[in-house]
């Protein structure tokens, strides 16, 4: 070791403070890194396993394959797993007492499929020849029917037909009925006699609405045939985003027809067919990463900034000793070598067990809140670790490079004199008259004091400037996240929809449903599709846009919309009104037939693939709709119904109505208008159908009570697993990205503190001055009130523009995927403003309270060394 690198080791020991400062900034900086890299890929992991335990593990679905096409599956070097599944069809169940549910549906699993798919056992064992099935224990607890373990089963299987032809129903199809009740058939195509061993608990993804209860037989590859064809469910060794196109590739090859995938696990591993989803992903990232290694970087050149500004006379003495430059740029390099020895290890223990204790206090919250079966786990990977140790090393690097370009340019006399940090020319000092006017001497001599030390004045403000983006950026980050997330979800908004025939007493049949076990809130509807003449004047863009190329829908110059008047009871639609607004009174008693608009739509572009929120009509309040009955013969008779005025527009639904998609509108209106606008038009009144839509403590609960009630003229559809998928994967998204925001807000807060009491306590002499001339307690304290106002205004000047770029190139890679408004989150920015005048006060004065009481004499002695 050289003799400059001893000299910077016995620095770093005499000067303790400043290097344990130095030391903590940069362990903070690499612990945020840490962290955040070790948060995301945790994150992810949970997911993964979540996805896993619900669907089970598997990537890619080669539909009805044949035995050879099988072996060409298995012998693909892709592939790493193969499993076989086939569904037969459903079966009658005699005797059910779920007359939504009056069948049996019939799987075939090979013992592969039996180990990756999540099946519990709940007695017995699982099949082990072709004869031998499970059934699910919901066989007994919904429909009564009482089955034990060697019972035989003697099925009729086939395909579900609806009467009015419709084929291909499966279990995410709900029973078809009408007014006379069921409207559907079997067409039996094999008939099976199975032995019962074993019984399950009802699989994840059996819907509650499916009509069959699933039961699971044995299929063995042995008996797939060219006839008799199976689906060969592929595990890939490793998931890359070329998936989808080398699987099309394998299949054509193969004759393979058709192919499925995994798409929600796929997600998860970052693999998706969307690629504008991919850019989005990619973008907003790499805008994150760049935030955080900017904020890193800021909080540890500060840190060697104030480090050389110390050392000025050390580097000066070496300079007059016959340092080269080289050396002395060396010798801050080295002291960020030592520096970075210490803390980067201690750093990335620091993140990952900062992560540890985070995930302990999560996942009760998880378990208990979410009813997610899976716990976080800190997933430490030789990736992240490798990318959080690379980029600390950089920027450590990066951080190191302008104080070790400035310290070899420090010259032996200025370093003595220790004049290089402080200019005191006329015009680097000037302030304004109004200054002194307005705020008192206190405040000039604040201003001019910021001025005259401008390096730390700007370093401070570079910190503080710094905390505004981070937090602004992650704000707006995490909310327009949370927005995209709602958008793809949908907006179910009720756990249990429950439809009804008939437009005379649908409703009233109904209405004993609403008083059943722990339902907690619900609203009875009538639905009729009518269409809305729009005039072009107040259609949306997108509509203009597909005029402009085929006009052809115009009918009489105006777009034909389809329109879903929902008409609800008198005290949901006032309990509604009341929630957005609008005088409930006044729109029941007015004589112009008024309405609530939905004027938020959202859909998916065909094209682009992009996720778009827009509004439906840019129509004013008091504009009228006309109401036309609509015409499926396709002719240019067209029934006119009513006119509807617009009283209230909003983005808000009452409970379970989705809102509509491009050309169409949600018109909202009590009962007693919507029986006006329908009047006597015999097919909207055929057509009317009475929903129930109710929220439950208990859903399943509630599920167990309607389907004992035995209701033959309703449909029951269960949304809330659904429901409970997107509100997870919000919460989930907000506990993340809400730890992310404060993991961020400390780190900027700690930032800003060690700048500011580094800075106050480099300026010792300068208060001890000021107090011997004269200055009081009072004024001191007034003129650092300014000071800190000052902070807080220039900091703001600059954070509050660039947070705003940098917040609209976010919004510009969601819109590779996600359509909607920029909104600029005001809370937020409101928040920062207040918390950077209160952070930068409480930093002031905690630093001035630690000198304070100094004694001047020792105050005027004081060197900056």
């Amino acid at each position: 070791m050289n003799i400059i690198n001893k000299l910077t080791i016995r620095h770093l020991k005499e000067n303790k403070r400043r290097t344990l400062v130095t030391i903590i900034g940069v362990i903070i900086s690499v612990a945020m890194i840490t962290a955040v890299a070790t948060l995301g890929v945790s994150f992810l992991n949970l997911m993964i396993r979540e996805d896993i335990s619900q669907n089970g593990e598997w990537h890619v679905n080669y539909k009805n394959v044949n035995a050879e096409q099988i072996e060409a599956i298995e012998r693909d070097k892709a592939t790493e797993k193969v499993m076989l599944s086939r569904d037969l069809g459903y079966a009658h169940l005699p005797n059910s007492k779920n007359l939504n549910k009056p069948y049996l549906f019939v799987k075939e699993y090979d013992p592969t499929a039996f180990e990756q798919f999540p099946i519990e056992l709940s007695e017995g064992r699982l099949p082990q020849a072709e004869n031998e099935v499970i059934i699910s224990e919901e066989i007994e607890n919904n429909a009564g029917v009482k089955y034990k373990v060697g019972d035989q089963l003697t099925l009729d299987i086939g395909n579900r037909v609806g009467n009015g032809g419709e084929a291909g129903l499966d279990q995410t199809n709900g029973l078809i009925k009408n007014e006379d009740g069921v409207a559907e058939e079997l067409k039996i195509t094999s008939t099976k006699t199975l032995t019962i061993v074993g019984t399950i608990k009802r699989p994840p993804w059996e819907y509650s609405w499916a009509p069959g209860y699933t039961i699971i037989s044995y299929i063995d590859k042995s008996l797939v045939s060219n006839a008799e064809k199976a689906n060969a469910i592929v595990v890939l060794k490793k998931v890359k985003g070329s998936i989808f196109e080398s699987t099309k590739e394998f299949a054509e090859k193969q004759n393979i027809e058709s192919i499925g995938y995994n798409t929600e696990l796929l997600r998860y591993y970052g693999v998706t067919k969307n690629d504008n989803l991919r850019v989005t992903l990619f973008s907003l990232l790499g805008i994150i990463m760049a935030v955080i290694i900017v904020g890193s970087v800021a909080l540890i050149y500060n840190a060697f900034a104030i480090s050389v500004s110390e050392r000025s006379r050390h580097l000066g003495m070496l300079a007059s000793v016959g340092a080269t430059k080289k050396q002395k740029r060396n010798s801050v390099f080295f002291e960020g070598v030592v520096i970075g020895a210490i803390s980067i290890p201690i750093g990335l223990i620091s993140g990952i067990g900062g992560i540890a204790v985070t995930f302990s206090f999560i996942n009760s919250y998880l378990s208990g809140a979410l009813n997610i079966d899976e716990k976080l786990q800190v997933i430490v990977t030789p990736g992240s670790i490798l990318v959080a140790s690379v980029v600390s090393v950089v920027t450590i690097f990066i951080s190191t490079f302008y104080p070790a370009k400035k310290a070899s340019k420090v010259s032996a006399i200025d370093a003595l004199r220790q004049t290089q940090d402080i200019k005191l020319t006329g015009k680097a000092v000037k302030t304004s008259r109004f200054v002194r006017k307005l705020f008192g001497i206190e405040a000039e001599i604040g201003l001019k004091n910021l001025k005259r030390n401008k390096r730390r004045y700007q370093a401070t403000v570079f910190s503080l400037v710094i905390s505004i983006v981070l937090f602004l950026a992650v704000s707006f980050f995490t909310e327009n996240i949370k927005k995209s997330l709602d958008l793809s979800q949908g907006d179910i908004t009720s756990d249990i929809q429950v439809y009804g025939y008939g437009s005379e007493n649908g409703l009233k049949e109904l209405e004993p449903l609403t008083k059943v076990d722990y339902v907690t809130e619900s609203v009875m509807v009538n639905e009729v599709l009518v269409n809305a003449m729009v005039d072009l004047d107040i259609a949306s863009n997108e509509i203009l846009e597909l005029v402009k190329e085929d006009d052809s829908a115009l009918i009489d110059g105006k777009y034909p919309y389809f329109a879903s008047i929902y008409g609800l009871d008198k005290d949901s639609f006032r309990e509604y009104a009341t929630s957005i607004g609008a005088d409930s009174e006044k729109l029941e008693q007015s004589k112009q037939n008024s309405a609530i608009i939905i004027e938020e739509i959202k859909y998916e572009d065909a094209e682009s693939g992009k996720v778009i929120e827009t509004k439906t009509i840019n129509a004013d309040i008091g504009q009228k709709l006309d109401l036309f009955a609509i015409n499926y013969a396709d002719t240019e008779d067209r029934e006119f119904l009513n006119s509807v005025e617009i009283a209230a527009l909003t983005n808000q639904a009452p409970i379970g109505i989705q809102k509509a998609s491009l050309g169409g509108i949600t018109i909202i209106v009590p009962q007693e208008t919507l029986n006006k606008l329908v009047g006597s038009n015999k097919q909207t009144l055929s057509e009317m159908q009475p929903i129930l839509f109710m929220n439950s403590s208990d859903p399943l609960g509630t599920q167990k009570v309607l389907d004992e009630m035995n209701l033959s003229n309703v449909d029951i559809f269960n949304v809330h697993e659904r429901r409970q998928e997107q509100e997870q994967m919000v919460l989930l998204l907000s506990v993340f990205t809400y730890g992310f925001i404060t993991l961020i807000s400390l780190i900027s807060i700690a930032n800003i503190f060690n700048t500011i009491s580094t800075s106050i306590s480099l300026r010792k002499r300068e208060f001890a001055m000021l107090r011997s001339v004269g200055m009081t307690p009072k004024g001191f304290n007034k003129m650092i009130n300014y000071e800190s106002i000052f902070y807080g205004i220039k900091s703001l000047t600059y954070g509050l523009p660039i947070s705003g770029i940098i917040m609209y190139l976010m919004y510009l890679g969601l819109k590779q995927t996600f359509e909607y408004g920029f909104v600029v989150p005001w809370l937020s920015v409101a928040f920062s403003i207040v918390i950077i005048f209160i952070i930068v006060g409480l930093a002031m004065f905690y630093s001035i309270s630690k000198i304070k009481k100094d004694n001047i004499i020792d105050g005027l002695k004081q060197e900056s060394i």
